[in-house]
C-alpha cells in the first residue's frame, strides 16, 4: 500500500498560527472576565473524573473605533474547531472590517460573512485529510498470489490505523455565541446551543433579564420547520433529540453533517445541506444609559444548572449568582470563576443528594462563562475569601407562578476572621439598598424573558427573585424581631463548626 502524502496537519497549524499572529497585538478587554471548568463524570461515591480535555474556547478583544468582540465556543469531539473559530473569527472582524460608519445592515452582513469565512477556512485546512480518508475508505487490498496472508493482514491493519488517525484529525465541531459592541450598540450572533443574557438594572432597583435569541436545537420550532422544508422528517428529529450525537441544528465544522449527511439516517432525505453554520443575528440593542452586565454561556454551563434545578429559573439563578459575586469581588475574572464553581458545586451536590433530579446530574460537560459589565462598578475593597473571609451559603427561595416546582438561589455571606458580620450580597444590582425597618421587608424584582425578540415580561411578585411577603407577615413580634424569610440553618452550622471552642459563639450567633 502506498500512503498518500498529507501535509494537512501542518497546513492547519500554519493557518491557525497566521490567524493568531494577526490578532496578537489586539488588546484584551478589561471590562470582561471569563470563568471555566472542565467536564466531569461522577462515580457512585460522588468522586469526579475528567473524561476528556477541555474543548471550549472564548475570545474577548477590544478593537479600534469603539469596537468590542466577545465569544464563547462549545467544542465537541476535540477542541480544534472551537480554537480555530475563535482565532479566525477575530481576524475576520477586528482587522479593519468594522468601523463606526457602518450601518446596522452592514454589521449584520459582515458578521454573516465572517462566519461563512470561518467555516470555509476550516474545511480548507482539512481538505487533504478528507481526500485521503475517502481514498483509504475505498482502498481494496491487492490480489497477488505472491503476497502472503500475513502481509495482507499487516497492510489492512495499517489502513485501519491510518483511517483512525485521519478521523481524529478531521472530526469535531463547535457551536458559538458571539457578542459585538459597536457604536455602543449590542449585536448577538448565535450558531447552536450556547446562550446570551443581558441584565439591565433600572433606576427603581429592578433587574431586567433578557435572553437574546433561542438555541438552535432539536426542540426549536423554527429550526424544525427549516429542516422540514428541506425534506427532513422534523417529527423524527424532535423524537431523537440529537443529530449525529449533538442537539444543535446549526454548528461550525463537523464534516459528517456537512458533507456526509446523506449517509445519516435522519438527514438522508434532505435536498441540500441541513445543518448549517449561518448565524442568527439579533441587534442592534442600544446600550446608552444601560447599567448591568452581559453574559455569554456555553451549553455545558446551562445544562449543568438546568440538570440540577430544572430549566424554569435557570436564567434568573445565574444572574443572581453573578450579581452576588459582583458585590463581593473586585476582579471580573474572580467573579466569573466563582459563578462557574458555584454551578459546578450545585450540580455535584444534587447528584450526591440522591434527590429526584440526581439522575440528571451524573456528569456535566465543559463550562464557560463570560461576563461583560456595562457601566457597572465592581465592589471597592470587598472582603473576599482570599482576604481572610469565608463564603457561607444562604438559601433564598423564590417561586415561579407558572410552575409547580420551587427552586432556590444560593447566595452567600462573606464572614471575616474577626467577630464582625459583613453582608456580602447587598448590592444595588440585585437588592434594594438600605436596611429594612419594622413593617418593611427587603424586596427585589427580576424581570425575565425567554423569547426570540427582545421584549420582556415582569416576573415581580410571586415570580420575583425574593418572594415579597405581605405587610402583616413582616410585622415585628413582641421582641421586635421580623419573622425570618431566609433559611440560615446551613450558615449557622458552618459558622459554629468553624468557631466552636467548647463555648457558645460570640453574641449567641444563631436563632434565639
Amino acid at each position: 500500500m502506498q500512503r498518500l502524502p498529507s501535509n494537512m496537519a501542518a497546513q492547519r497549524r500554519n493557518l491557525m498560527q497566521s490567524h493568531q499572529s494577526w490578532t496578537d497585538d489586539l488588546p484584551l478587554c478589561q471590562m470582561c472576565g471569563v470563568g471555566t471548568a472542565p467536564n466531569c463524570v461522577y462515580s457512585p461515591d460522588g468522586k469526579g473524573t475528567q473524561s476528556h480535555s477541555n474543548e471550549d474556547g472564548h475570545l474577548r478583544f477590544r478593537g479600534e473605533d469603539g469596537c468590542f468582540l466577545y465569544g464563547v465556543f462549545n467544542g465537541y469531539d476535540g477542541s480544534r474547531v472551537a480554537s480555530f473559530a475563535s482565532q479566525c473569527l477575530t481576524a475576520e472582524l477586528l482587522l479593519g472590517q468594522l468601523t463606526s460608519n457602518h450601518t446596522d445592515s452592514d454589521v449584520r452582513r459582515i458578521l454573516t460573512q465572517a462566519f461563512d469565512a470561518v467555516e470555509k477556512s476550516y474545511f480548507e485546512t482539512i481538505g487533504d485529510a478528507l481526500a485521503e480518508k475517502a481514498h483509504l475508505s475505498n482502498y481494496v487490498l491487492p490480489h497477488n498470489e505472491n503476497v502472503s496472508f500475513h502481509q495482507l493482514s499487516s497492510q489492512s491493519q495499517k489502513v485501519q490505523e491510518r483511517l483512525k488517525e485521519l478521523e481524529q484529525e478531521v472530526s469535531g465541531g463547535a457551536t458559538a455565541v458571539v457578542a459585538l459592541i459597536l457604536n455602543n450598540k449590542l449585536y448577538i450572533a448565535n450558531v447552536g446551543t450556547n446562550r446570551a443574557l443581558l441584565c439591565k438594572s433600572s433606576s427603581d432597583g429592578q433587574n431586567q433579564v433578557l435572553q437574546i435569541g433561542r438555541p438552535h436545537s432539536t426542540d426549536n420550532e423554527d429550526e424544525l420547520q427549516r429542516l422540514a422544508t428541506l425534506g427532513v422528517d422534523s417529527a423524527r428529529v424532535r423524537q431523537a433529540g440529537q443529530i449525529a450525537g449533538q442537539s444543535s441544528t446549526r454548528r461550525l465544522g463537523d464534516y459528517r453533517v456537512k458533507f456526509n449527511y446523506s449517509e445519516i439516517d435522519l438527514l438522508s432525505p434532505a435536498k441540500t445541506r441541513p445543518v448549517v453554520a449561518e448565524p442568527e443575528i439579533h441587534g442592534s440593542q442600544s446600550l446608552d444609559g444601560v447599567t448591568g452586565f452581559l453574559l455569554l454561556m456555553s451549553e455545558g454551563l446551562i445544562n449543568a444548572l438546568e440538570s440540577a434545578h430544572g430549566p424554569e429559573q435557570a436564567n434568573q439563578e445565574i444572574v443572581a449568582m453573578v450579581a452576588a459575586e459582583l458585590a463581593q469581588q473586585n476582579s471580573l475574572e474572580a467573579v466569573a470563576q466563582s459563578v462557574v464553581e458555584r454551578v459546578k458545586r450545585l450540580h455535584h451536590d444534587v447528584y450526591v443528594s440522591g434527590r429526584q433530579r440526581s439522575t440528571y446530574c451524573s456528569r456535566h460537560e465543559d463550562m464557560t462563562l463570560l461576563i461583560r459589565t456595562l457601566n457597572m462598578p465592581l465592589a471597592d475593597g470587598a472582603l473576599t475569601p482570599t482576604q481572610g473571609g469565608r463564603i457561607y451559603p444562604v438559601s433564598v427561595p423564590y417561586s415561579n407562578s407558572q410552575s409547580t416546582s420551587k427552586t432556590s438561589v444560593t447566595l452567600s455571606l462573606v464572614m471575616p476572621s474577626q467577630s464582625t458580620l459583613t453582608n456580602g450580597t447587598n448590592t444595588a444590582s440585585t437588592l434594594e439598598e438600605g436596611t429594612p425597618t419594622p413593617g418593611q421587608s427587603p424586596t427585589a424584582t427580576l424581570q425575565s424573558t425567554n423569547t426570540q425578540t427582545q421584549s420582556s415580561s415582569s416576573s415581580s411578585g410571586d415570580g420575583s427573585l425574593f418572594r415579597q411577603r405581605g405587610s402583616q407577615a413582616a410585622q415585628p413580634d413582641e421582641t421586635g424581631r421580623v419573622p425570618p424569610y431566609v433559611d440560615f440553618s446551613q450558615f449557622y452550622r458552618l459558622w459554629g463548626s468553624d468557631h466552636s471552642d467548647g463555648q457558645s459563639t460570640q453574641g449567641g450567633l444563631g436563632p434565639q
